[in-house]
């Protein structure tokens, strides 16, 4: 990665951000499961995944009517370390941290 800016970019979407840290967990998600932990329309959750996909940051294969994605397991190394680095501060969709 010579220029980190459209990294920097395709993370700074909130709805981007979310779902890399729903596939933060090395599992595979529907789509649909992406839209309703995210409150997201088909067609926007699509063009955001298709933001990532484009970027290297993640992997699909459809299932029937239903498209699934993960996080891409040949990520460059200071690709991952940035997405490390960013996940260990972004909490879990849905769960807000608690003030001290």
């Amino acid at each position: 990665m010579t220029d980190p800016a459209p990294l920097l970019l395709a993370l700074a979407e909130p709805t981007r951000l979310a779902a890399l840290r729903i596939l933060w967990d090395g599992g595979e998600h529907c789509v649909c499961e992406l839209m309703a932990r995210l409150g997201a329309s088909q067609s926007r959750m699509s063009r955001h995944m298709g933001v990532l996909r484009a970027m290297g940051l993640v992997t699909d294969r459809r299932d029937a009517q239903w498209v699934r994605f993960r996080l891409n397991a040949a990520l460059a190394p200071e690709v991952r370390h940035v997405l490390e680095a960013v996940m260990a501060i972004v909490p879990e969709p849905g769960l807000r941290k608690r003030a001290a």
